[in-house]
């Protein structure tokens, strides 16, 4: 029976990331899917109460898709300030009166939370990364590249004017968006936002723009983008179809939280969109 803390070296949960559709072994895979929740069945690759799912007794772990790991040292600590709720997925639809549920912390750095029957002697390093896990939960969300505005494809602009770039902003394109995933009764909760967009404009060179720029507007002046803007300084007639070819880049930035581990962190996921311009001279004729 596990004290408040405890301490093993056997390995014995492995968690199984896989697509909804499909589970990378017997016994594991996705479990329940919802729109923004996928929650991810535990295997237990050496047969003990309790699993999800093992493999013939005695059979080659990557034979049956088993995730067994070299022993892993981890410390366990009951999770009862506060608990987690009634119906919690971490009970594994048990109550506090048939055990208790503990946060595990290995020396390699995985983690996750396990509920241990009363009597029972702790189970091993649950194979639970939370980054992978938030990283489950940004692959449901709809992240995409810029809608680029400007500059527009039919349009025609000039050397040595001043462009403005900018690209019409809305949740998918910009966020922020939100979405979570569970595994092995770890749930994390991840928000996803543009914070910047890279536009190679085909010429050579890059602006980075922090937001999605400033729609242009007519001026009795001629004046640069307040804070997306470019100037080419030759016409793109050398160019294949006689027009620049370009991409906007948006760098999203994942952040995540997975508060039954006091974890978090960020990620950047990239998203692309390519667009083209047509840069032309304008010729000046002096007569008297």
């Amino acid at each position: 029976m596990l004290s408040r803390t405890a301490t093993t070296a056997s390995v014995v949960l492995a968690v199984v990331l896989a697509p909804a559709a499909l589970a990378d072994g017997p016994g594991g895979g996705v479990c329940g899917t919802g729109d923004i929740l996928v929650t991810v069945c535990a295997e237990d690759g050496g047969g003990s109460s309790g699993s999800s799912g093992s493999g013939p007794a005695g059979a080659d772990p990557a034979s049956t898709g088993s995730s067994m790991k070299p022993a892993d040292k981890c410390s366990y600590a009951i999770v009862d300030d506060p608990a987690p709720p009634r119906g919690h997925q971490s009970w594994g639809g048990r109550g506090s009166d048939e055990g208790a549920v503990y946060k595990v912390q290995c020396d390699s750095g995985r983690g996750g939370v396990v509920f241990v029957p009363t009597g029972e002697a702790g189970p091993g390093a649950p194979t639970i990364d939370p980054e992978t896990v938030a990283r489950k939960a940004a692959a449901s969300m709809r992240l995409d590249g810029p809608k680029v505005a400007g500059p527009r494809a039919a349009g025609t602009y000039v050397v040595g004017m001043p462009m403005w770039m900018w690209a019409e902003p809305s949740s998918s394109t910009f966020g922020p968006v939100s979405a979570s995933a569970s595994a092995g009764g770890v749930t994390v909760t991840a928000t996803a936002e543009v914070t910047r967009v890279r536009w190679a404009m085909g010429d050579g060179v890059t602006v980075t723009c922090h937001g999605p720029g400033t729609p242009y507007r007519k001026l009795r002046e001629v004046t640069g983008s307040p804070d997306c803007g470019h100037l080419y300084e030759r016409p793109s007639y050398e160019e294949p179809d006689g027009r620049y070819r370009g991409t906007a880049t948006a760098a999203w930035t994942v952040t995540w939280t997975a508060p039954a581990l006091g974890d978090g962190g960020t990620f950047t996921e990239a998203r692309q969109t390519p667009f083209t311009v047509d840069v032309r001279e304008v010729q000046v004729v002096n007569t008297r």
